[in-house]
């Protein structure tokens, strides 16, 4: 499903001016030509005269759906035409079986990280969509160590592990001036799963710490350490991050021919600020987001779309992907190729919470 912006609520169209306009935008998007009345009377299937689709497609002009770019050119849907396309006529694309087999053979390759994941999804959607695939790491609040885990190298030397509830997976080395046995090690380990795992770094208190040094008596000096390491993990790379993959796609679109206008949009992918601030705003939804021209408040992506749909672990929103396009995009299959990268992770997540998983 997608999750409806809201442009075209007062719009009431009768079912011959529905079929007008999904067959205008089909043919838009397959040709990137204006639309004219012969076109429609021969090849759409309508059934009316040349003059009747005439009179329906000026009305459909009046009403701020189509655009005529020329006085002898056909028409080309508006802004506001493609979000009513996308809200109450689009059909649902049916993926073929190549490409489920594509994501579900790639996904399963169970990246380490969701950072791995993310990006290899956002690959997989610019290529079977042909447009821009990106990969989003949200911006963290509250982050947390699921799971601690830890490498015992010799008495001076330990890895701490740590498992974060985005996905991520943080590894520091301690190096010690005092000896830390093997047993001690684990003991270490297992206080950090009682006292601190599911903590943010707010709810690590004073309380906690030396609850914490009182578990580990004699080698309670390895505490400060270790904490130390916690607290960076969980405040370190906390802006957010946003990944792209084919942008030069992008040129292969008449929409993008305009140098100043690729370059804008290039920009914007670079800065990465401005976008990671339009997903956060849909962030709530679970739903594939849909945003079409000026919809995105950046005034650079005014003739461009953004599509994506957020990916969530335990409840938690811990990535997005999506693509970017020309507003001249193949919704139907964008959405559906969204939606099915994003259920091919959300059971890829599943399965590796899933203790009784051996595969």
């Amino acid at each position: 499903m997608t999750e409806l912006m809201g442009r075209d609520e007062e719009v009431l169209l009768s079912d011959r001016k529905k079929k007008i306009l999904r067959a205008i935008i089909d043919a838009h998007i397959a040709y990137g030509e204006p639309v004219g009345s012969k076109y429609l009377a021969q090849d759409a299937g309508l059934n009316c005269s040349s003059a009747t689709i005439r009179n329906e497609m000026a009305e459909l002009e009046a009403l701020g759906l189509l655009e005529q770019p020329h006085t002898s050119a056909g028409r080309v849907p508006s802004e506001l035409g493609y979000r009513y396309y996308v809200n109450s006529l689009l059909r649902r694309y049916r993926m073929t079986t190549d490409e489920i087999e594509q994501i579900n053979r790639t996904l399963k390759q169970k990246v380490s990280e969701m950072d791995g994941i993310l990006a290899e999804a956002s690959r997989l959607a610019s290529r079977i969509t042909n447009y821009t695939g990106f990969s989003v790491k949200p911006r963290s609040a509250g982050r947390r160590v699921e799971k601690f885990d830890g490498i015992y190298r010799d008495h001076k030397n330990f890895v701490l592990v740590m498992m974060l509830d985005d996905g991520g997976v943080k590894a520091r080395n301690l190096r010690l001036s005092f000896s830390l046995g093997e047993e001690e090690a684990s003991r270490l380990v297992e206080a950090l799963n009682d006292l601190i795992a599911g903590a943010t770094v707010e709810e690590i208190t004073l309380p906690r710490i030396r609850e914490l040094e009182s578990r580990m008596g004699s080698v309670s000096p390895v505490v400060h350490p270790i904490v130390s390491l916690i607290y960076d993990a969980l405040t370190e790379d906390v802006g957010g991050d946003l990944q792209v993959e084919g942008v030069n796609r992008l040129l292969q679109y008449p929409e993008y021919s305009d140098v100043s206008e690729l370059r804008s949009v290039m920009d914007l992918l670079e800065t990465k600020e401005p976008l990671l601030d339009v997903i956060s705003t849909g962030r709530d939804s679970r739903d594939v987001t849909v945003y079409i021209g000026s919809e995105n408040n950046v005034k650079v992506m005014s003739n461009s779309t953004l599509v994506f749909k957020t990916v969530r672990r335990d409840g938690r929103v811990v990535g997005a992907i999506g693509v970017i396009g020309p507003l001249r995009m193949d919704y139907a299959k964008v959405i559906s190729t969204i939606d099915e990268l994003a259920a091919g992770i959300d059971h890829l997540l599943k399965d590796d919470e899933d203790p009784g998983n051996g595969s």
